[in-house]
């Protein structure tokens, strides 16, 4: 499958395990330091920072790199920009 022309890879259950659960240890520095330096996120904020985390970890695992041109930051910023979209959608509902 490709996403703009970029090869995207299909990754085992193990390594996408292993993504989420590094975006989800990123997300909980950047809210421990947000907390600490005096500055914490409101719910709706450390969510949608979640999302992001963790998309952004996972996205690696797919074949998408930071590095590799615009192409691929266009890939993150589409697909970051869903989900966000989403998880507001859901967080207006709720």
């Amino acid at each position: 499958m490709k996403l703009f022309g970029i090869a995207l890879l299909k990754p085992g259950f193990g390594e996408v395990t292993a993504a989420a659960v590094m975006g989800i240890g990123c997300w909980i520095a950047v809210v421990g330091i947000a907390k600490a330096s005096g500055h914490p996120l409101a719910v709706i904020d450390a969510g949608a920072l979640l999302v992001v985390t963790v998309w952004a970890t996972v996205g690696v695992r797919f074949g998408l790199r930071f590095d590799q041109g615009p192409r691929h930051l266009a890939a993150y910023g589409v697909v970051g920009t869903v989900l966000l979209g989403l998880y507001q959608g859901v967080a207006a509902v709720v």
